[in-house]
């Protein structure tokens, strides 16, 4: 029925297919201008809507560069209510800055999390803000074409390669599969653990990398869960049974993981970046009552729990446990994969002075890429 009903919506997919065609040509032509800015800027995104990994790959990049690089991440702030530039702070709540960044910046304290619906106009605001800043991570921004990143990276689930996807939305494609072409690194995800190196071949000729593209391979690894306030570490076992709070667009991971280590679980599934309501708080208490089983739990994601802290008086007292999630690197490639960051970010000149960065941040000065 699903796949019948694709092919009902095949004509829709090629109007847009042409409509974002004709934009990036645009781009391509010159005729809409990007902007490269003399500073290092690494782009994350994917080809398609959807769950692939962005925001474990830029946590994994955080923590890898944060004790070398003052690093700073730039998100739209998707569903957040507020307009504009903005850094966070100690105050700020995942209303004001978005699910996503509001998780960089309570597990990264430490580094610049800002968010701007115009990466052009925010990028200059977090230099003359933070002059400090060595690099900046570009969330979700492949398709913000009028910021030419100096390192693009794109990730693609392996259940689902761009090449084997059709545009939206017949498909899950957003942009079109030969935008691959202006990544520098492409990253196949979800994939097996036991991921064959006869496999890694075909899927690289499949994707007919470019001599400059190098492509990495990961698998999702869960880590040990913790409690959602006073962050006791939780080891799951099969006597567990679990009630899973789940807004998140891919939960098919999860979903598979709680079934493989858990004696059960029901779900209580919302959309992607749901904001919960005091509604949906009573639904819960009430579905997590009414199962009788003495190692009852709740589990829930990174994504919505920075969107659930704000009921820490009426859920203080449950047993409400967060499943941290990350990439792990196959073939032991994740050392290279850094080592490609680092030399990206180390063939920008030093900037040696307050006033040498600022200088960075008038328009007069950012390159236009012509």
């Amino acid at each position: 029925m699903l796949k019948s009903f694709r092919y009902v919506l095949f004509p829709f997919s090629i109007i847009y297919g042409i409509i974002i065609w004709i934009r990036n040509k645009l781009f391509d032509w010159k005729v809409l201008k990007s902007v490269r800015f003399n500073f290092p800027i690494i782009c994350i995104g994917n080809l398609a809507v959807g769950g692939t990994g962005k925001t474990p790959l830029t946590e994994l990049i955080v923590h890898q560069l944060q004790s070398t690089y003052n690093i700073a991440t730039l998100s739209r702030g998707y569903k957040r209510k507020t307009k504009g530039f903005a850094i966070a702070n100690e105050t700020t709540t995942a209303l004001e800055i978005g699910d996503e960044p509001m998780q960089f910046h309570q597990k990264f304290p430490n580094i610049v999390v800002a968010v701007g619906e115009e990466r052009l106009v925010a990028i200059p605001q977090i230099l003359y803000q933070r002059p400090e800043t060595a690099v900046i991570v570009l969330d979700d921004a492949f398709q913000h074409r009028s910021v030419l990143a100096g390192l693009n990276i794109i990730l693609t689930d392996y259940h689902n390669l761009y090449t084997r996807d059709f545009m939206m939305p017949a498909g899950d494609l957003r942009d079109i599969a030969s935008s691959s072409k202006r990544a520098d690194i492409i990253i196949v995800t979800k994939c097996p653990s036991n991921l064959t190196q006869i496999e890694r071949l075909k899927i690289e000729k499949e994707l007919n990398l470019l001599p400059h593209q190098k492509c990495y391979f990961t698998c999702i690894q869960y880590n040990n869960p913790y409690h959602l306030f006073d962050k006791t570490v939780k080891i799951l076992n099969e006597q567990d049974v679990a009630l899973l709070l789940c807004g998140i667009a891919n939960p098919k991971p999860i979903m598979q993981y709680l079934t493989d280590q858990l004696q059960s679980y029901e779900m209580i599934s919302y959309a992607d970046h749901h904001i919960f309501s005091s509604a949906d708080l009573q639904d819960i208490k009430l579905q997590y009552q009414a199962n009788v089983s003495a190692n009852k739990i709740m589990i829930t994601t990174e994504k919505d729990a920075v969107r659930l802290i704000k009921f820490k008086n009426e859920l203080s007292s449950f047993p409400i446990f967060v499943l941290p999630i990350q990439h792990q690197f196959l073939f032991e490639s994740q050392s290279q994969f850094i080592e490609s960051l680092t030399t990206f970010i180390e063939s920008y000149p030093t900037q040696n002075n307050k006033s040498n960065i600022q200088s960075q941040t008038t328009v007069a000065d950012l390159k236009s890429n012509n």
